[in-house]
């Protein structure tokens, strides 16, 4: 591959690893910012922790690419809808950074209903000498006051404050699986189940609804929509993945509601594969534009794909992710498995994809060479400067030393969600409730 990673790992907390795990503690979302010198994560539990990249010191001249924490904060509360009697989880599915247009950081954030917008901004210095002020802030008498001064601006501790700025609630049916920010920085789209709808940044009270693709009668559904995003350059494309694999590529230049679609993306299904599984598996569970706006990567249960936006009739390349699982469809639906949402990215070239999957596992499919790779997150291999060993699943016959037999997996260790920052090979991998951050050993000082 010609990646060699190094790890570190970071606590979700200050202070001392959490030694219990609960699921509040459960890592939901994780995204670098458009330049990658933070790092975001949702959990659980509502919070958003925010990781900040040290710069390089004097004194320490390869500590370039520590990542510490800078801000937490409780995006989401769980709520109750009275009129429907439903429960609203505080967990928050997804994060996405608004590129950055003063000193000012900004995100927003969403659980299944509400989606916020956040700013993240930093303090470093007070004002002191107030006339009409005492230093407590209280009024002076104003008989006392004789004489005027200039306050002055005095250096204190970092400050970082996190505001909340607009509430975009009531716009969603159906629980939000995606958000993405529009390339025109003023909009952005949200989407559930069955419908998108855009937004304005500045306008929280309404949104236009641009996909609605719920049927008159509920009972003759045959899909939901499951990933969507704006196209990274052009503002007037997205595209939405569907339960039944496919992708619609839309135009909002057509038409208001785009449920015409430009194109439409479906790989052609093999009658020889063909099982009961067939449907489950096909469903996309992330799609995510290449950084140069030719390709889409999506991600099913079982494989990868890359497709380009030229070619709608079957994708032009597709990688295994975990292959020989195929054999365990079965038991992996009856304990529910089969139904979860691995996310796919790119690295900041498109030359490198990254998944996740099984056993704190994740892979890495070079498009160039057309190699691949399995690492591991785990404690062990998260020592400081500690090198990722490849790791190999073996399905029967003959093991190697270090194999790992496909019987002796274990399942409820799933690596859900991946991020790649913009620029460099350095990668955020969650691991359950344990953040890990790899980087690549040949452009660091560090090995």
């Amino acid at each position: 591959m010609g990646l060699s990673f190094l790890s570190k790992h970071l606590p979700m907390q200050e202070g001392q690893p959490r030694v219990q795990k609960t699921p509040a503690d459960i890592i939901s979302t994780v995204e670098f910012n458009h330049t990658g010198e933070l790092l975001a994560t949702g959990d659980k539990g509502g919070r958003v922790v925010i990781f900040q990249r040290e710069p390089e010191s004097k004194t320490a001249p390869h500590s370039q690419g520590e990542y510490d924490v800078y801000s937490t904060f409780q995006s989401h509360e769980p709520e109750f809808d009275y009129l429907k009697s439903l429960e609203i989880e505080e967990k928050i599915n997804k994060i996405k950074w608004l590129p950055q247009q003063n000193a000012a950081h900004s995100l927003l954030s969403t659980n299944d209903k509400t989606i916020k917008l956040w700013k993240i901004t930093e303090r470093d210095k007070r004002p002191e000498g107030y006339n009409l002020k005492d230093e407590e802030g209280k009024l002076k008498d104003l008989s006392t006051v004789t004489s005027l001064q200039v306050p002055v601006l005095k250096p204190m501790d970092l400050m970082v404050e996190v505001s909340p700025r607009r509430i975009f609630a009531n716009g969603h049916t159906y629980h939000i699986n995606s958000i993405s920010v529009n390339s025109d920085c003023e909009t952005y789209m949200s989407a559930d189940d069955l419908r998108i709808n855009l937004w304005h940044l500045a306008i929280t009270d309404r949104s236009f609804n641009i996909v609605d693709i719920k049927p008159a009668n509920m009972e003759d559904l045959t899909e939901v929509i499951t990933a969507s995003e704006f196209h990274p350059h052009h503002c007037n494309l997205f595209v939405y993945s569907s339960s039944k694999g496919s992708l619609r590529l839309c135009d909002m230049r057509a038409a208001a509601l785009c449920d015409k679609h430009s194109k439409l993306f479906e790989e052609p299904e093999d009658p020889s594969n063909r099982s009961f599984f067939s449907e489950i598996i096909s469903s996309v569970s992330d799609v995510k534009f290449s950084h140069s706006g030719r390709y889409m990567l999506t991600r099913d249960y079982l494989t990868v794909k890359v497709w380009d936006l030229n070619m709608e009739a079957r994708p032009i390349e597709t990688y295994q992710v975990h292959d020989y699982l195929r054999s365990k469809l079965c038991s992996l639906y009856e304990n529910d498995c089969i139904f979860d949402k691995f996310e796919c990215a790119w690295n900041g070239s498109d030359s490198v994809i990254m998944t996740g999957a099984y056993n704190n596992f994740f892979r890495m499919f070079d498009r160039n060479t057309k190699r691949d790779v399995t690492l591991e997150a785990s404690r062990e291999s998260s020592k400081p400067r500690a090198v990722l060993k490849p790791r190999r699943v073996c399905v029967g016959g003959k093991r190697r030393r270090d194999d790992i037999s496909v019987d002796s997996l274990d399942f409820t260790k799933k690596i859900l969600h991946t991020a790649w920052h913009p620029a460099e090979n350095i990668i955020a991998i969650a691991a359950t409730n344990n953040l890990y951050i790899f980087q690549d050993k040949a452009n660091s000082d560090m090995h």
